[in-house]
């Protein structure tokens, strides 16, 4: 029987606390890129892929998210009694988008336990991780590449970037050799963050994953690894080191990625996606041309 992949996870936990104190009181998934919260763009991605069940991992403060892809019945009245069929539309689209559910993630105890409290709702199926700071843009193939590879090899698969080494420190990074495809590497080693100048590759790994089931039996055992917490980087080390469930492959994506982990790369993120509109490009464009020409 062909191995089947419906199911996303969505951690969604964090606390924000680098974008306090706009997240005091909203959880970091809902501050807006352009015009939408940045969690849809991760939703969008994922049920363009076919994934169309969608389970968040969540944590206090974050009723938000269940709003957001809920009716919201007086808005929408008053958008059909003002005939703002536009905005009308984007209210709507939100709201059966997919099939959402939730789970709390309780104490925050790293990725790799907020993805085993999908454990009961993705059952003994492969499944598709997506973390929210990552958002590809939906002009390039990434996720439903990753899919097809899942289920070709029968093995993990996680998408792997192409960093400056002065940065490879800030990631999970990956030791791997090659396959009989080329943007397609079978890994071997895996490190969590690795201290400054001592990473192995350049290849690091970027927030999205498609993982067999036994990774929730490897995340059971996975004792608490870098700060402490369960690190899904330990897991999947442990998984391609014994050649679980197919071990673990790596897609080197070269498409384009926006980062909103941080304050900068979140502004730039914004201005990036604006420019490529339609409706905004056109005279944001020029305006952009013009204040930088002015910058010191």
């Amino acid at each position: 029987m062909a191995l089947r992949i419906t199911k996303a996870v969505i951690p969604a936990a964090g606390l924000g606390t680098r974008f306090l104190p706009a997240t005091k009181a909203m959880p970091k998934e809902m501050l807006p890129v352009v015009d939408k919260p940045a969690i849809q763009y991760v939703v969008e991605e994922a049920v363009d892929a076919g994934l169309t069940d969608v389970l968040l991992i969540t944590g206090r403060n974050k009723t938000a998210l269940e709003n957001h892809f809920d009716r919201m019945t007086e808005l929408e009245a008053t958008l059909e009694e003002k005939g703002d069929v536009d905005r009308l539309k984007k209210v709507e689209y939100s709201n059966d988008l997919a099939d959402v559910h939730y789970v709390r993630q309780g104490d925050p105890r790293g990725l790799g336990h907020a993805v085993l409290r999908a454990k009961a709702h993705v059952g003994n199926q492969a499944f598709a991780v997506l973390l929210g700071d990552d958002l590809i843009d939906a002009r390039d193939v990434l996720l439903s590449r990753m899919i097809s590879e899942a289920k070709k090899r029968g093995a993990s698969v996680v998408a792997l970037l192409e960093v400056d080494p002065s940065v490879a420190h800030l990631y999970g990074v990956a030791t791997v050799e090659a396959t009989d495809v080329d943007d397609v590497v079978r890994i071997t080693g895996l490190v969590e963050k690795p201290a400054k100048g001592t990473a192995p590759s350049n290849l690091a790994i970027i927030g999205r994953y498609v993982l067999q089931p036994e990774v929730f039996e490897v995340l059971e055992t996975t004792e608490p690894g870098k700060g402490n917490e369960i690190q899904l980087t330990d897991a999947l080390l442990t998984m391609a080191e014994g050649d679980i469930a197919g071990g673990v492959f790596g897609l080197i994506f070269r498409g384009r990625r926006y980062d909103t982990g941080d304050r900068v790369d979140y502004i730039k993120a914004i201005v990036q996606l604006a420019v490529d509109r339609e409706d905004l490009g056109p005279e944001l464009r020029p305006w952009l041309k013009e204040f930088s020409a002015n910058l010191d």
